[in-house]
C-alpha cells in the first residue's frame, strides 16, 4: 500500500514479522505489504495473513491499536477476515503485536487508496457493499471510540470547505479508512485499527470522493450509495471526507490528485 521505510525499519519491521511467524509455528510466503512510514507490515503466511505493528515502548496502546482486536465484537454481516489470534511483545524499544487472521482470497479493489480506473465491479459488489454499510451503520456508535472527533471536523470543515459542519450531528459507527485498498472485490472490509464513532455517511462519503479520477464509476457510486449519500444527516461526512482531502493534499500525491476534483464538488455539497 505504501512504499517501504527507510533501511533501518524495514530491517527492524522484517525481524520482527519473522519472529511473530516463527511463534505461530508459520513461515511468510507471500510479498510484504507496508503500512505508513514502516508502521505495520504485513504478509501471507500460509493459509494465513499475518500482520505486525509497532509503536515506541511506552506509547502503545489507544484507539488504533486496539482497533483489531475490538472489531471481534461486531457482527458477522460486516463482512471481514477473522483474527484468530494475537501475540504483544516488547524488545530493543519497541513494542509490537502480532495479529493472525483468516486470509481473504480476492484481490482488493486497488492497490493504491484512490481508484485511477474502472475496477470492473461485480454486480453482488456493489449489492454487498451497501449491505455491509447498512450492517456497520446499525451499530450503536462506541463511546470509546472516535474514528472522527468533533473538534477536529468543526475544525477543518470550515478551514477547508468554506461550508460549516451541522448544528447537530448525526453520528454512526463507521470503519473509518474505508478507501479501495481496504476494500476486496468479494467484498472484505480489511484494516480495522481506525473504526468507531464517525459523522453519519462517512465510509460511504469516502468511497464516493476517492473514486472520483473516474468519473463513470464515481457516479456508479454515488447512485449505489444515494440511500446514505441522500440524507441531509450524511452532508456533515461527506464535508469532513473533502477536508482531510484537502488539509493533506500537499503531503500525500493521491490526495493531491483528488484535491480539484473534490473542489468542484464542494458547491454542491
Amino acid at each position: 500500500m505504501f512504499e517501504p521505510p527507510a533501511t533501518t525499519t524495514v530491517d527492524r519491521m522484517l525481524a520482527a514479522h519473522r519472529h511473530a511467524a516463527d511463534a505461530f509455528g508459520l513461515r511468510a510466503t507471500g510479498s510484504r505489504v507496508w503500512g505508513y512510514q514502516g508502521r505495520t507490515v504485513s504478509a501471507a503466511v500460509g493459509p494465513h495473513w499475518l500482520r505486525v505493528v509497532c509503536a515506541e515502548t511506552g506509547i502503545e496502546g489507544g484507539t488504533l491499536w486496539d482497533g483489531p482486536s475490538a472489531s471481534r465484537a461486531l457482527p458477522a454481516s460486516v463482512p471481514r477476515p477473522g483474527l484468530f489470534r494475537i501475540r504483544d511483545w516488547t524488545t530493543e524499544g519497541y513494542a509490537y503485536r502480532a495479529e493472525l487472521y483468516a486470509f481473504a482470497p480476492d484481490p482488493i479493489v486497488s492497490p493504491r487508496p484512490v481508484l485511477d480506473a474502472d475496477p470492473g465491479l461485480p454486480e453482488t459488489w456493489w449489492k454487498e457493499t451497501t449491505a455491509a454499510l447498512d450492517a456497520l451503520a446499525d451499530v450503536p456508535p462506541p463511546t470509546d471510540r472516535e474514528a472522527v472527533r468533533e473538534e477536529y471536523l468543526r475544525r477543518v470543515i470550515p478551514q477547508f470547505t468554506g461550508h460549516q459542519a451541522d448544528a447537530t450531528i448525526t453520528w454512526s459507527t463507521a470503519h473509518g479508512d474505508l478507501h479501495y485498498g481496504n476494500i476486496t472485490r468479494g467484498p472484505h472490509i480489511l484494516d480495522w485499527e481506525g473504526w468507531g464513532r464517525a459523522p453519519y455517511g462517512y465510509d460511504a462519503a469516502t468511497l464516493y470522493l476517492y473514486a472520483l479520477l473516474v468519473p463513470a464509476t464515481a457516479a456508479r457510486i454515488r447512485t449505489e450509495l444515494a440511500p446514505v449519500l441522500d440524507r441531509p444527516e450524511a452532508r456533515t461526512g461527506l464535508l469532513t471526507v473533502a477536508a482531510q482531502i484537502l488539509q493533506a493534499q500537499d503531503r500525500t500525491d493521491f490526495y493531491a490528485e483528488l484535491a480539484s476534483p473534490v473542489r468542484e464538488q464542494l458547491p454542491h455539497l
